[in-house]
């Protein structure tokens, strides 16, 4: 059985399974010499081609136990109707919506506007070593996607948290349609041949305790709980929230599997998270200092979750100036480890 899929599915935590967030991405050169010839960012996400070239490139170079498929959270609000670019130096960029014309989008309309991410997911299936990596798909999260709609970039910027609740009828009727159209958009994925999905809830930190359970939880619930109706592992990653709100998050949402920012304490985690198994925590910046302390890290997370079902990655994406060597070191230090 695949390694990713036995962890999460068995809680086997004999053989440590290993990807990276944003495995394909920046740090590569081949990657960046793709993007060089397409500008476009969303293009590029709806060229099913290049999506099977892009998420493969990693395995070609490193000994993974998953392929993510190259997308991006914000095809949804693309499907949707919304205009998505991306701006070099500051990101993603969404245009005003009509919200009556957004909230009357049929399920074929959205197919039809992102059925290349599935073709290209399906390529990838068909060009990966199926039998022994899984295929992720993902989503980003109903509450991290109305962010983005809303205030229309990253909340980097000018964001305020009391501004964004005024009118919260249509904060309610958007969330409704984004776990609608999450729950289709993962069913598209798994039926191309995703047997894992991860749910990114980029955002989460930004919400105050009170609200964590009705724009957080509830909404993931619901996701989860689809997910799991197809016999297939769902990874969380709620990041940003505060450590004892991973332990409320895992009883109500229940996902196969949680993953872990790196400002979060993995012995605590073990301690209270009943054996559910866990993902990722590595700092990301750790990967741009010296192998010595790279090895000494992960060790510390080998070491902490000897004998529970851990999957290795890291508690965000590969930075771009990451040495694409040290994704070599590390998996070798994993797959030595005594």
């Amino acid at each position: 059985m695949r390694r990713l899929n036995n962890c999460l599915e068995n809680k086997n935590y004999t053989n440590v399974p290993i990807w990276f967030m944003r495995q394909a991405g920046r740090y590569l050169p081949e990657f960046r010499d793709i993007r060089k010839n397409n500008p476009d960012f969303i293009k590029l996400c709806l060229n099913s081609n290049l999506v099977n070239e892009i998420s493969l490139q990693p395995s070609k170079r490193f000994d993974l136990d998953a392929t993510i498929v190259f997308s991006d959270i914000l095809i949804i609000p693309y499907g949707l109707g919304q205009i998505v670019t991306f701006q070099k130096n500051f990101g993603p960029l969404l245009k005003n919506f009509d919200l009556d014309t957004l909230i009357n989008t049929t399920a074929e309309t959205f197919i039809n506007r992102v059925q290349n991410v599935y073709k290209g997911l399906n390529l990838v299936k068909s060009n990966m070593n199926y039998k022994n990596q899984s295929l992720i798909g993902f989503a980003g999260s109903p509450w991290t996607l109305l962010i983005y709609m809303l205030h229309k970039q990253s909340p980097k910027k000018d964001f305020n948290i009391n501004n964004f609740f005024k009118d919260e009828t249509i904060i309610d009727n958007l969330l409704l349609k984004l776990e609608e159209f999450i729950c289709l958009h993962i069913d598209k994925q798994i039926e191309a041949g995703a047997n894992v999905i991860q749910i990114f809830d980029s955002w989460a930190g930004l919400l105050s305790k009170k609200d964590l359970l009705k724009y957080c939880y509830i909404p993931n619930l619901k996701v989860v709980e689809y997910v799991k109706k197809k016999k297939i592992p769902i990874i969380c990653f709620p990041r940003g929230i505060k450590k004892e709100e991973y332990k409320k998050c895992c009883e109500i949402v229940k996902p196969s599997a949680i993953s872990i920012d790196y400002n979060i304490d993995p012995v605590w985690i073990i301690k209270n998270l009943n054996n559910l198994p866990v993902q990722g925590g590595l700092d990301p910046k750790i990967l741009l200092t010296d192998k010595k302390n790279v090895e000494n890290e992960v060790n510390k997370y080998l070491n902490i979750f000897k004998d529970y079902p851990y999957v290795f990655n890291l508690g965000h994406g590969v930075l771009p100036n990451t040495n694409p060597s040290m994704i070599e070191f590390i998996i070798n230090i994993i797959r030595n480890k005594k």
